[in-house]
């Protein structure tokens, strides 16, 4: 009888065990941010803003960030112009203007980060591109406005991933006679575009980079321990330093001289 009432007693402490976790759970799984606050104005809704930023309107409710929202009713009020640049009553009543009496994320991106946290992290890595010294913003990669906010020109694929980065890195985005062919998944393959702990911003800092896609292998016939990619012996060259720096594999965007990639 007392190992009936055990084990009773046991089941309905796993049941609210579980009950609880589920309950909290769905209360963390969204957290709702405050617009950003303008002194002296009051909201006026999306309305107000499509006499002068038509275009915008007609695009936002494709955008990831309207988006957002309707994946749960609590939250479709907020989908909004206000949401993100505060309280516009202000804004509308001077006639409008960049920047007056307005929030805007491109210049400052507080507003960003409330959501984005993980990035707000990254960017605070002791490499990183320079967004929270105010010499960079969001929005030169980003369209908070467009269907994608990874603000796709057209054309190939390879140019949509990448056109971004090709920007301001004009020569590693260049067209190679031999490519490489990492590039066909876009710069993100080795580089952390928002920050990381390694220089250049790559994912590895070692040899471990390349070994993700070129791996090693043992064919019949060659010594136990040596190193093999492809049918070339890397043994020593491993222990030189990386794949890029130890006098071999140097053009790592591509080459207009060798197949192998080098300058």
């Amino acid at each position: 009888m007392n190992h009936k009432r055990y084990f009773a007693a046991m089941s309905f402490c796993l049941v609210a065990a579980i009950c609880f976790l589920v309950a909290a759970c769905s209360s963390v799984d969204r957290v709702v941010q405050a617009p950003p606050a303008i002194e002296g104005a009051h909201f006026v809704g999306n309305a107000a803003c499509m006499d002068c930023h038509t275009n915008i309107l007609r695009s936002f409710p494709s955008s990831p960030h309207a988006r957002f929202y309707k994946d749960d009713i609590r939250f479709a009020s907020l989908t909004g112009c206000e949401s993100c640049h505060g309280p516009a009553s202000k804004h509308v009543e001077s006639g409008g203007g960049r920047g007056k009496f307005i929030v805007n994320p491109g210049t400052d991106p507080t507003t960003c980060f409330q959501c984005h946290l993980d990035t707000h992290a990254e960017f605070k890595l002791p490499q990183h591109h320079p967004v929270i010294e105010n010499r960079m913003n969001c929005t030169q990669c980003h369209d908070p406005h467009g269907h994608d906010a990874m603000k796709p020109a057209g054309g190939l694929a390879m140019s949509r991933l990448n056109q971004q980065c090709a920007q301001c890195h004009r020569d590693q985005a260049r067209p190679f006679v031999y490519e490489h062919e990492a590039l066909r998944e876009g710069c993100i393959t080795c580089h952390n575009p928002h920050g990381a702990i390694n220089d250049k911003l790559l994912v590895q800092r070692d040899n471990n980079l390349c070994l993700k896609c070129h791996t090693q292998n043992q064919a019949p016939g060659q010594v136990q321990g040596t190193f093999f990619i492809g049918t070339v012996d890397h043994s020593l060259h491993i222990r030189r330093g990386t794949c890029w720096t130890s006098g071999c594999h140097t053009a790592v965007h591509g080459s207009n001289i060798s197949p192998r990639l080098h300058y």
